[in-house]
């Protein structure tokens, strides 16, 4: 899929060590229980290979389409919220590149794609309550508080809209 900007494509094996850089960081990782390990992040991206072939999608790379770059992160997947599974965007974007409109834009392609191609009504993403640039960036794709849940052992607000 392509954007003004982005291309997103799935994660190959090579893209271990660039995503890592994202995974790996602190700062960037500090809305989890921690950066990842190579392992770690090696595990996320056989998880999304998983969920092409079993879900038919997952999160795919995101590079920059005049350079190439690795960009970070960003795509749909299923997730239970309160026992019902829905679609949800998820980003990563790498720190050197944090308000440049990355997630935004890929987060839309994203959104777009999934309403396109997905039978779904509504797309959501979780998000804890204190990951104030992550709220903002949902926000920029349209969507709004729709409720709370508990989510890996901690309150998140489901960000949501509807088709």
């Amino acid at each position: 899929m392509e954007t003004e900007r982005l291309l997103l494509r799935p994660f190959v094996a090579e893209d271990l060590e660039p995503l890592h850089e994202i995974l790996g960081d602190a700062e960037t990782m500090r809305f989890y229980s921690g950066p990842f390990t190579l392992d770690a992040t090696r595990d996320w991206i056989a998880r999304n290979q998983r969920r092409y072939v079993e879900d038919g999608f997952g999160l795919w790379v995101v590079q920059e389409r005049s350079t190439g770059v690795f960009l970070g992160d960003c795509g749909p997947t299923l997730q239970l919220v309160d026992g019902e599974p829905f679609v949800e965007i998820g980003w990563h974007v790498r720190r050197d590149r944090w308000g440049d409109g990355i997630a935004p834009e890929a987060g839309i392609g994203c959104r777009d794609w999934a309403f396109e191609h997905l039978d779904v009504e509504r797309v959501i993403s979780l998000i804890l309550p204190g990951n104030v640039q992550s709220r903002r960036v949902a926000e920029k794709l349209g969507m709004t508080v729709w409720r709370e849940t508990t989510h890996a052992d901690l309150v998140h607000l489901v960000y949501a809209i509807e088709r």
